[in-house]
């Protein structure tokens, strides 16, 4: 009588592995909702790219001069259209599968450990060290507002005013996903364009200035040298919504008769647009008006009408708290991917409040204890935002698609890289002048 092997049955406990990761995508913040409309990427892609360093692009230009300064606005933008575009097309590259998250597309073009350790790092610092600067700047706008309209009040400590922002922050950081911050987007959206707009108008406004100067502002052939590589890195890294388009593409709906790329590129066009309305009058305007004389934010330059001033610093207040949850949902997806999938945690209300408000948290007290974060930033963001923006998406492309030697899409992408590699040596050194030339004057907790 022969003895039958006994074959254990699997299929049980796969259907409900596989059962538990649907639960658990169906909860986290990237893949928990896929029914956004082509103009939420739009305002999305606005409120990510268009920061408030727009208003200190004026002050760029002062050291950069018409031409190289005119020049780098216009290849920035076409560079970094191109290269979202392979963004946007990547997302669905293999049937029947969508890369969700920038580490993700990294991860199936340089393999599973180190795709991650190639996007993770720098997409972290873009996205904290924006939530960051995002801090300070929101409350040195609500304490400009105070200083305005209230000039014989009592002066308040930036900590105060960073702490208010926060708040406000510690409100909004509880929705769950993108699809559910599409109202404070769009509301941000609206105000870069309105903030953006007062700035340009307010110039044309105050008219040429008596004695305006097109030199360049630095005083000394060095400090040309090095400012003109720190502005290079200003224009350039003005352009950093990659670090979230993969994101936002994921909140959308896709089949294999329409996918998601068709409606994503037509809110990338829209925000595209946007962004060309907002940075080329303000830079170009600000620097034709007030030419070297005009200061590192050009709000500060326009003094009059206080009124308008006052609002228009209310209106990029508005701008920050959309843009920190922008950029918070993907950190905040990344949190959570960990604390479930790595560390087993169980999927939660109470999991989402702790994390979320201990990153808020942290990153209202780096504001705080170092509220010349930004300046900081331009060094390190020289690593970050140059890779994940300009040439690391031209990279994967290569890496993927593996077109033909010195075809145009060859050329193409190596150009990009090149161009890339340069921004990210000389904006890096620019930076890191401008710390060691400012050290003397840091003061934290100030």
């Amino acid at each position: 009588m022969g003895t039958q092997a006994f074959t254990p049955d699997y299929s049980n406990e796969v259907d409900e592995r596989d059962a538990r990761e649907k639960a658990i995508d169906e909860w986290l913040p990237i893949t928990s909702s896929r029914d956004a409309k082509w103009w939420y990427s739009a305002f999305h892609n606005v409120t990510a790219i268009v920061g408030a360093g727009v208003l200190s692009l004026p002050y760029a230009m002062a050291h950069l001069g018409w031409g190289p300064g005119v020049g780098v606005l216009v290849i920035s933008w076409i560079i970094t259209l191109y290269t979202l575009w392979q963004m946007v097309e990547m997302h669905e590259i293999v049937p029947g599968k969508r890369f969700d998250r920038y580490h993700e597309l990294g991860q199936h073009a340089f393999g599973e450990k180190l795709g991650l350790y190639i996007v993770i790092p720098p997409q972290l610092i873009v996205q904290a060290g924006a939530d960051i600067v995002y801090m300070v700047t929101g409350g040195r706008c609500l304490l400009r507002f105070h200083e305005l309209v209230c000039k014989d009040c009592k002066k308040i400590k930036l900590t105060y005013f960073i702490m208010i922002f926060a708040s406000v922050q510690f409100v909004l950081c509880h929705l769950p996903n993108f699809n559910a911050i599409y109202g404070v987007s769009l509301a941000a959206a609206v105000m870069s364009l309105s903030y953006s707009t007062i700035a340009w108008g307010a110039s044309l406004n105050n008219g040429v200035q008596p004695h305006v100067q097109y030199g360049y502002k630095a005083t000394t052939t060095s400090g040309t040298f090095f400012m003109f590589f720190n502005s290079l890195g200003s224009v350039a890294f003005a352009y950093a919504g990659h670090n979230v388009v993969l994101e936002i593409q994921a909140t959308m709906p896709s089949t294999p008769e329409k996918p998601s790329k068709g409606p994503m590129w037509r809110g990338v066009i829209a925000a595209y647009v946007a962004v060309a309305i907002c940075y080329f009058p303000v830079a170009l305007i600000g620097y034709r008006i007030f030419g070297d004389k005009v200061d590192e934010n050009i709000f500060k330059t326009l003094e009059k009408p206080v009124w308008l001033i006052a609002m228009a610093n209310l209106f990029v207040v508005v701008h920050l708290i959309g843009g920190y949850q922008i950029y918070a949902m993907p950190v905040f997806d990344m949190i959570e991917y960990v604390l479930v999938k790595k560390l087993k945690f169980k999927p939660s209300w109470t999991l989402r409040i702790v994390s979320r408000n201990v990153y808020v948290a942290f990153t209202m007290f780096v504001g705080i204890t170092i509220p010349f974060f930004d300046g900081l930033l331009g060094f390190f963001g020289g690593f970050a935002f140059a890779s994940t923006t300009y040439f690391l998406p031209c990279i994967i492309w290569l890496a993927i698609h593996k077109p033909r030697k010195f075809s145009l899409s060859w050329f193409t992408n190596w150009i990009c890289i090149v161009l890339g590699v340069i921004l990210m040596i000389v904006a890096s050194i620019g930076g890191l002048r401008q710390i060691i030339l400012k050290a003397k004057d840091y003061k934290f907790f100030s």
